[in-house]
């Protein structure tokens, strides 16, 4: 470049007119953009729970009561969520295809995807 252009001092602006919030205030220097998420273990350690009574809750003592909604049911094949039952073989399942190959499907392995939910019947 020419010396008498590097030398003026043509410089843009660190200041835009047309913005409400200046980059520089909302990113100081050095200051990620990006939200910043802290992890359980780093929670636990800013906070100082000996300091707690015993009958407060914390994260450390968290409990939640039962759900009041039902809970969902999934298709043993699939994974999907289930809204049919075989009545023969008490496998969830999610669409006609799923139902057409549970009745194509061995005893034994019926029984083992019982097994899997916890939910072992022995079939007639």
């Amino acid at each position: 470049m020419e010396p008498e252009v590097v030398s003026s001092e043509m410089l843009l602006s660190p200041i835009f007119s047309f913005k409400k919030v200046q980059m520089g205030d909302k990113y100081p220097k050095g200051q990620a953009r990006g939200r910043h998420w802290k992890h359980l273990k780093q929670i636990l350690q800013a906070e100082n729970f000996q300091a707690y009574a015993n009958g407060k809750p914390n994260y450390l003592n968290i409990e939640a009561p039962p759900s009041a909604y039902p809970s969902k049911k999934f298709c043993d094949i699939t994974g999907f969520e289930a809204p049919y039952v075989d009545p023969r073989t008490t496998l969830r399942y999610a669409n006609p295809e799923i139902f057409k190959r549970i009745r194509m499907l061995p005893n034994e392995y019926v029984q083992r995807y019982l097994s899997l939910r916890n939910a072992a019947v022995v079939l007639r």
